[in-house]
């Protein structure tokens, strides 16, 4: 797919690089957040990073619209060989119980074991995608086809902080309590967002990469 550019009002541009989740795309994406940052434009305030887009913040009153649009432009065209790097994390998950109530129901929907599920999420290196829904939420991929599930027919109005959950191709880890449809494995102790860190709030970005350890 040849990159594409929307315009989102007078202070937000949006590069389109792909139409799927794929880590190839993925990669091109964080490339050219990469890219961009290190042009060190004025007037950029925020750059956000999605499964196969980049959307850049800007102030209109002090960007240069054109070379912003030109300099987009150009880091997609960079990205084809650039690589994604990132920290690693592991992150230490109870399964089953009370911490993954839909453990077992995951199991009798894909024919698999309790044991065998927590053994293949462990097994991953899952890539952080993303960041969304919650801030710190992360949506992380790709898990195998044969443990994609649809969400939930009726989500929950309370899921706990700090759940570990499934739905789709994608895992997540849940910072706070909030309501959510997707499927309960576990629960860790692992702060996923700290207000008070200015410096990266998050624990987890874009680019990063996850492996669960059972305790």
């Amino acid at each position: 797919m040849m990159p594409g550019l929307l315009e989102l009002g007078d202070a937000a541009l949006t590069l389109e690089l792909g139409d799927r989740i794929d880590p190839a795309i993925n990669a091109r994406v964080m490339a050219a957040c990469d890219a961009l940052a290190a042009a060190d434009l004025p007037g950029i305030t925020d750059l956000v990073p999605t499964y196969r887009s980049l959307t850049v913040h800007f102030d209109p009153l002090v960007a240069d619209r054109a070379a912003l649009v030109a300099q987009l432009y150009a880091a997609a065209a960079a990205t084809q060989k650039s690589v994604l790097t990132g920290r690693h994390f592991e992150i230490p998950v109870r399964f089953g119980g009370a911490d993954g109530p839909d453990l077992d129901a995951v199991a009798t929907a894909t024919g698999r074991s309790a044991e065998e599920i927590v053994d293949t999420l462990c097994g991953l290196e899952l890539r952080v995608y993303l960041i969304g829904f919650l801030p710190g939420f992360p949506y992380l991929g790709d898990l195998p086809e044969w443990l994609r599930l649809p969400r939930r027919a009726t989500p929950r109005t309370a899921v706990p902080s700090n759940s570990v959950a499934i739905a789709g191709p994608q895992a997540a880890v849940y910072p706070w309590q909030s309501p959510g449809g997707w499927h309960l494995l576990g629960r860790t102790t692992v702060q996923m967002f700290d207000a008070s860190n200015a410096e990266r709030p998050a624990l987890l970005a874009p680019g990063d990469t996850v492996r669960f350890r059972r305790v």
